[in-house]
């Protein structure tokens, strides 16, 4: 067996070592983030351990929160000559997760109070927390006033 043959897959097997689906893989060839390798003829497309790590690497930009897209720029930037310009990417992603935090602590507090109020009610009254939803909390997601 030769080196090339002992260090390649099948994308079964790859798709077992990267702990995702076929599917996703074809996805990502077809996208452009994962090269398709050549079909012998009469033989099985095999691929290379360079994109297994590639595969973990899309992964781990995803966990992240980068979208395909991004992680399309980032891959083009992986010569590591491109600091600046992945840096820029990721302190963009940074700004995004922060919104997310600030967005998901408004809501935090939004929901704390409607249960609060659940909580407090007495009697035969309509949910407040239903209520409130219904009512679209009488603000916008972004806080404003209707």
């Amino acid at each position: 067996m030769s080196g090339t043959q002992r260090s390649s897959m099948t994308i079964g097997k790859l798709a077992r070592a990267a702990d995702m689906n076929v599917e996703t893989i074809r996805y990502y060839q077809r996208r452009g983030l994962v090269p398709e390798p050549d079909k012998p003829p009469g033989g099985i497309r095999r691929y290379e351990t360079t994109v297994l790590t590639r595969l973990r690497f899309i992964r781990t930009a995803q966990w992240l929160g980068f979208s395909l897209d991004e992680i399309a720029g980032l891959l083009k930037l992986e010569d590591g000559t491109h600091c600046d310009d992945a840096r820029k990417l990721g302190e963009r992603q940074l700004a995004k997760v922060r919104a997310k935090i600030q967005s998901l602590q408004q809501i935090e507090k939004v929901l704390g109070e409607l249960v609060k109020e659940c909580c407090i009610q007495e009697g035969d009254v309509s949910c407040p927390l239903i209520f409130s939803i219904y009512d679209g909390l009488g603000t916008q997601p972004d806080g404003n006033a209707r």
